[in-house]
């Protein structure tokens, strides 16, 4: 019987450390991604490891899926191969021994949550359109003002090499040639 912690955080400045602090653990597996797909590597992994008679402990349901229909199917999977799992944060223990009150909760914290970040998908996408109202610029500022992308495509123009134009802006070449692409559609629409 081993025991075995899957931690889960969504992006890379988040902090796992509060995940199982405390829980002793004969393996970890440990990944920075977001749950919305079940495809995650370190999930995979865990899930290759696991073995009959083995306890998974993760710090929540929603560390493990972001829907019902996947955290349903991963916890019915497990058990059924007889392994027991423990979410700490929601105190719920599931394991091949089926109980129906512990059933009844995993459907409905997982409905919770599953509503909750539907909640908050909703009231992001109503900032985003509040902001866009007001006027607010989103997402990365321009990196060339207009009379900088005007002498970068006259330097181009002029004969000078893409990769000296893009280093004289402090830009990539990429950025360089999205330029070049915006000014040819600007000229071919005039």
């Amino acid at each position: 019987m081993t025991n075995i912690g899957y931690i889960r955080v969504s992006s890379i400045s988040q902090n796992d450390a509060r995940q199982l602090d405390g829980v002793p653990l004969d393996k970890v597996f440990k990944e920075k991604i977001s749950g919305k797909s079940i495809k995650r590597p370190g999930l995979e992994k865990c899930l290759d490891y696991i073995r009959e008679g083995d306890t998974l402990h993760i710090h929540s349901m929603d560390r493990l899926a972001r829907n019902l229909k996947d955290l349903q199917n991963i916890v019915d999977d497990l058990t059924g191969q007889g392994v027991t799992i423990q979410f700490h944060k929601e105190n719920l223990i599931f394991s091949n021994t089926a109980n129906a009150m512990n059933k009844l909760m995993l459907q409905m914290m997982g409905a919770f949550a599953e509503f909750e970040r539907s909640l908050i998908k909703e009231r992001q996408l109503e900032g985003i359109a509040a902001a866009k109202k007001k006027g607010k610029h989103l997402g990365r500022l321009p990196s060339l003002s207009v009379d900088q992308k005007k002498e970068a495509i006259s330097m181009v123009e002029t004969g000078t090499p893409k990769t000296e134009v893009a280093k004289h802006f402090g830009i990539s070449r990429p950025t360089l040639y999205s330029v070049l692409k915006q000014e040819k559609k600007e000229c071919v629409q005039e």
